[in-house]
């Protein structure tokens, strides 16, 4: 049976545009368009779609708003259909948090290519969205007790010479800020992938490094890695890690996409294993699809420690599963259990 998707966005071009490329696959169909939240939300009861696109800025009552108050009355797989700026990526961060599943920017018509690439981008999405577990929101207690496990006993020269490597897609951005979040200062250095736009990613480093006891910068290319640090990916730029002296340095590179993606998890990964080898953990985390599972293989077969997120709590099941299916994977936890992990694995 197909997936049956509401589109709520106050352009008509929009609406149609997205129509368009939705009707285009054969499991999937629009079963209706709404101009506004009101309207929308009278769809919804009337239609039961299985999906919902939901334009951030809209008249009436704003996609925030409407987004809260649909997922405490009628919960359901949503994804964000976000402008490319610095105000859209805060919004969005915003969205992914109240519940959201995903969002894709909207489309830049500069050529047929790169429509093409959203469509195809917006219809897997919008299928991983149907089969998605909804993110829950972590409990004040948990909250409360993530900053009380430091490394006690672990030496600074572990510290130094460790390095932890994180990759994550769809939820992913909830995901890293649960783990980031549990994790105290005193912990090795921290690179990261995290599939987005780069006028996204400044945002959710900046959300991120607000959070908790570890230090959060996007990556600009050419930083010594140090303990107590974490270096996100810019969305523009595959990211890998290179030894200097007795530590390692982050390098950027806008080569071509891999798996689709850049930044890509498999880069990464790829350059812990070749450059950090045993002294390196490895964390792979929701997301659609399978990049990360052979960088990480690649990290196993180097020596690294590998812990991937359990079904249970993943928003979608698809890296890890990758990830574990070739292999690569020493652990599996639920989300909530792989930062007390990583920490027991240090000491």
């Amino acid at each position: 049976m197909a997936t049956k998707v509401l589109i709520v966005d106050d352009s008509a071009l929009m609406r149609a545009l997205l129509t368009e490329i939705i009707s285009g696959a054969p499991d999937l169909v629009v079963v209706g368009s709404a101009p506004d939240p009101i309207a929308a939300r009278e769809m919804i009861k009337a239609l039961n779609p299985d999906v919902l696109t939901l334009d951030v800025e809209m008249p009436k009552m704003d996609g925030l708003e409407f987004l809260s108050r649909l997922m405490k009355l009628r919960p359901m797989p949503v994804i964000m259909i976000s402008a490319l700026t610095a105000h859209g990526s805060e919004v969005t961060l915003q969205a992914l948090e109240l519940g959201a599943v995903d969002f894709v920017a909207k489309p830049r018509a500069e050529s047929v290519a790169l429509l093409q690439n959203y469509a195809e981008e917006i219809r897997d999405k919008i299928r991983a969205a149907h089969g998605a577990h909804l993110p829950r929101r972590p409990s004040a207690v948990a909250a409360t007790q993530r900053t009380e496990s430091p490394l006690a006993g672990v030496s600074s020269r572990v510290l130094n010479e460790k390095l932890i490597a994180i990759g994550a897609s769809t939820g992913g951005t909830e995901a890293i800020k649960e783990v980031i979040m549990r994790l105290p200062a005193e912990v090795p250095g921290i690179v990261m992938v995290q599939h987005m736009p780069e006028t996204f990613t400044p945002s959710f480093a900046k959300r991120l490094d607000t959070l908790g006891a570890v230090r959060v910068i996007e990556a600009r290319g050419g930083e010594r890695i140090q303990p107590g640090h974490a270096y996100l990916a810019p969305g523009h730029s595959h990211m890998t890690v290179k030894k200097s002296g007795s530590g390692w340095v982050t390098e950027l590179a806008q080569t071509e996409p891999v798996n689709r993606h850049r930044p890509a998890v498999d880069v990464l990964f790829n350059s812990v294993a070749k450059e950090v080898g045993k002294n390196a953990i490895g964390v792979i985390l929701t997301g659609m699809g399978k990049d990360g599972a052979q960088g990480m293989l690649a990290m196993r077969q180097a020596g690294a420690w590998n812990i991937g997120q359990d079904q249970e709590s993943c928003v979608v099941y698809g890296m890890p599963r990758e990830a574990a299916l070739v292999g690569a994977v020493d652990e599996v936890a639920s989300l909530n259990n792989v930062a007390a992990r990583m920490l027991a694995k240090l000491r």
